[in-house]
């Protein structure tokens, strides 16, 4: 198993727009709005994934390092603790799960920040970026 990175901020309300974020849309391949579910974001151009990993530690630090990107335009404090996120995170990953934090930023913005496990067990997308699965995975 490998992992993807995925990274979107924009204006939080185009999340409303539903039709561009399932797969069956003929626009969810052009939509920059992150998909309904998280595995649906392998279905998405290759052009989108923003990193590839095959250690768990160095998804976490991406993760880590978005979501630092974003910190101090959070709208609300943070509930959950960073070391926390990233502990669940390297846990979650290593079982297959993906993870994905959606935040609401000031200004009525949203970011998501995603790592989403390649090949995945909920959907059944190849992987972008032409990857095949390692044995034992």
């Amino acid at each position: 198993m490998h992992w993807h990175a995925y990274q979107w901020t924009g204006n939080g309300a185009d999340r409303a727009n539903e039709a561009e974020r399932r797969t069956s849309s003929p626009d969810f391949a052009a939509s920059a709005l992150p998909p309904m579910r998280t595995g649906d974001w392998l279905a998405k151009p290759a052009s989108r994934v923003a990193a590839t990993f095959h250690d768990v530690g160095e998804a976490a630090d991406w993760l880590a390092a978005e979501y630092g990107k974003v910190r101090g335009a959070l709208l609300l404090p943070e509930r959950i603790p960073l070391g926390d996120r990233l502990e669940y995170a390297c846990d979650a990953l290593l079982r297959g799960v993906d993870v994905q934090w959606g935040e609401w930023l000031q200004g009525g913005r949203f970011a998501t920040i995603g790592v989403i496990c390649c090949p995945n067990r909920h959907v059944s997308h190849s992987c972008p970026v032409g990857r095949r699965a390692e044995v034992g995975s």
